[in-house]
């Protein structure tokens, strides 16, 4: 194990803007594309339920293994390892050493408002990337996101946890929608209706900043609140299906349960969107049971398409044509992200998940505000 100081390593985490250092950068040789018959080596940053899930889709492809971890708790990392069944990884509590070692690609999964300022690490380090979503908790770690995806190495894959792009449902229903199926879109809707998360337990720590970063979910500087955290996802959906960012929004937010947090637990949106498009979003993490869905609708001229992680429909007047998943779309994204790292045939979205997530911003702002919240007068574009 690493034994850089942890009392330092945790002062350099909770620093949130810091900037991240020198780094060691590997020869263009010694980088995985051109090692035809050697496994992509690959790191994850952040050992917590979401990394440890997306490093086991790694490690269980065969072209690939996770070879480090890091996370600032032991606890995290000894959950980690048998969960990701990793064969002896390296192990970091400072993300800038992980970054330094040889690895060829990392997985960055810690709390959101860590993703800009590892994102630009990893970008200065020359690794492909795989961001988990959302870019950020606010306006500034998106334009930190944007400013270090526009400096990457454009032979570097440069990816976001927006899944929904990779999965097979949502890319059909997708071409639907360009091939003309359902005419010209008139409105949209958007939906994350869950539960589960009321009152959720606190993990207790002496020290208030680590108990603070313990239960970073509950803080709205750390996570961006739910509709940051989690309904980017619907966002950037309609982002990619609407081809556009909205011009404003309007609506309502609050807590029904989540009494004891700084963030709400139920909200509703309206949207405009460019040519008089109008798109009606709700969410919540306190639904019951029957009541609970996630997914997107788009009404066209000529039909309308139903979007969701497990199935997508075009519908065609009294006819419908369905696809199902068959997985998890998480492991379409991992394979894809993998997949390109060894074609060559990379990728940088980084721009375009920032955007996605101040879409996000742009509702949270009007729920916070109690008013109506532009486009151009919350990001000056």
């Amino acid at each position: 194990m690493d034994q850089h100081n942890t009392s330092l390593s945790r002062r350099n985490l909770l620093r949130g803007g810091a900037a991240a250092g020198t780094f060691f950068v590997l020869p263009p040789e010694a980088v995985r594309g051109s090692q035809a018959n050697t496994k992509i080596s690959v790191g994850l940053i952040g050992s917590g339920d979401r990394g440890s899930y997306d490093a086991s889709i790694v490690q269980a492809d065969p072209r690939a293994r996770v070879t480090a971890l890091c996370d600032l708790f032991d606890d995290q990392i000894e959950r980690a390892i048998p969960r990701i069944k990793a064969e002896n990884p390296a192990v970091y509590k400072d993300f800038e050493r992980l970054l330094a070692s040889s690895v060829d690609a990392v997985l960055i999964a810690t709390p959101v408002f860590e993703h800009p300022r590892m994102l630009e690490a990893a970008v200065q380090a020359r690794k492909h990337i795989y961001c988990e979503k959302p870019a950020g908790a606010n306006v500034e770690g998106c334009r930190q996101v944007i400013a270090a995806s526009r400096r990457a190495d454009p032979k570097k894959c440069l990816m976001f946890g927006f899944q929904q792009r990779y999965g097979p449902v949502y890319v059909e229903a997708y071409k639907a929608l360009r091939n003309g199926d359902i005419g010209e879109i008139t409105t949209a809707r958007g939906y994350w209706l869950g539960g589960g998360l009321g009152q959720e337990p606190r993990t207790f720590d002496p020290d208030p900043k680590i108990a603070k970063l313990r239960n970073w979910y509950a803080y709205k500087d750390y996570s961006g609140d739910f509709i940051v955290e989690q309904d980017c996802h619907n966002f950037d959906d309609l982002h990619w299906f609407l081809g556009a960012l909205p011009v404003r929004a309007t609506g309502y937010g609050g807590r029904k349960l989540r009494l004891d947090q700084e963030i709400l637990d139920h909200l509703s949106l309206t949207f405009e969107f460019p040519n008089g498009i109008h798109v009606a979003y709700e969410a919540a993490q306190i639904t019951p049971p029957g009541l609970r869905r996630v997914g997107e609708e788009y009404a066209g001229s000529k039909g309308a398409i139903t979007t969701s992680r497990n199935k997508s429909v075009v519908f065609r007047g009294s006819d419908s044509q369905s696809i199902e998943a068959k997985r998890d779309i998480t492991i379409d994204a991992i394979e894809n992200f993998l997949g390109r790292i060894l074609s060559g045939d990379v990728e940088n979205v980084g721009e375009r998940a920032a955007l996605s997530t101040m879409i996000a911003l742009l509702g949270r702002a009007a729920i916070y505000g109690g008013r109506e919240a532009a486009w151009k007068g919350e990001f000056g574009a």
